[in-house]
């Protein structure tokens, strides 16, 4: 026994001592991947091409294997995580569209278009590798892009979901509710690692009050929020905001800070297509 007379500081050390660590998570790529994304290529739009489109400030545009014309497909629209990333474990980000993952992962590559966006800087005419470049430019993008990509290549705009990773999951209310209009996009959000409001990052009303006031926006539609480790953090912050939704909340059991695991048959990448199919309201044999 302890004795409760010592001061708290050393008995909550020792108390800490005592108990014993957590069990490490393991690396994802303990599991090997099922699915691996297509390399870019050139040429126009085609069944199971990934293909990049415009010149400096660009998008990837993957059309799905059973592609056919006069089809209509779910759309889904992805934002990067941020670039010039690498930890310890090995994990890295591009901060470019081409680098991305999750929507390959949820689909398997067939059923769903899936759209890559730019972060827009119309400074420097590029894409930015790292937070939003301008993020009225970027919305503005968005609201140009995903239209067209549906008149052009028959995807379903009543069924559009949008994602994203660590920059892109916070990207997915940053950006994706910035704006009635940009918000009237979307039927659900899939936000892995991170998450708007959360933390102070160094970019423009980042601040609780400027996120409350995009997370008004949201208005029921569903949320799938998953984090490595504990995604703890973003539930008690969406909690503490007394915003009422459809926020669906799973934790992933690896270490890692990268968006491959969609690509790895575990189990929470069969719980997030389940919540897809129910989202789109599409048949059991669509992913």
């Amino acid at each position: 026994m302890y004795p409760d007379s010592l001061p708290v500081t050393r008995r909550t050390l020792f108390l800490a001592l005592a108990q014993p660590a957590p069990p490490a998570l393991p690396d994802i790529r303990s599991v090997e991947p099922d699915l691996m994304v297509p390399s870019l290529v050139a040429g126009p739009p085609r069944p199971g091409a990934r293909v990049r489109i415009g010149g400096d400030v660009y998008r990837v545009l993957y059309l799905p294997e059973d592609w056919r014309p006069g089809r209509r497909y779910p759309l889904i629209v992805e934002y990067a995580g941020s670039g010039n990333y690498k930890n310890a474990f090995g994990d890295v980000s591009t901060g470019r569209p081409e680098g991305s993952n999750l929507g390959y992962g949820i689909s398997g590559g067939r059923g769903f278009l899936w759209l890559c966006l730019p972060y827009v800087d119309p400074r420097e005419n590029r894409n930015a590798i790292t937070w939003w470049g301008d993020p009225q430019a970027t919305v503005d993008y968005c609201l140009r892009t995903v239209p067209s990509v549906c008149r052009d290549f028959g995807g379903d705009t009543s069924r559009v979901l949008l994602c994203g990773f660590s920059r892109g999951a916070i990207a997915c209310n940053y950006i994706g509710l910035r704006s009635e209009a940009i918000a009237r996009l979307w039927r659900g959000f899939v936000c892995y690692s991170h998450y708007d409001g959360v933390r102070t990052w160094p970019y423009a009303d980042c601040d609780r009050d400027s996120a409350l006031k995009r997370l008004r926006r949201l208005q029921g539609r569903p949320q799938f929020i998953c984090h490595e480790r504990s995604v703890a953090e973003t539930r008690e912050y969406i909690e503490s905001t007394g915003i009422a939704g459809d926020f669906t909340f799973h934790d992933l059991p690896f270490r890692n800070h990268n968006d491959a695991w969609t690509l790895r048959p575990i189990p929470l990448r069969q719980t997030l297509r389940t919540w897809v199919r129910k989202v789109l309201t599409l048949p059991d044999t669509a992913v």
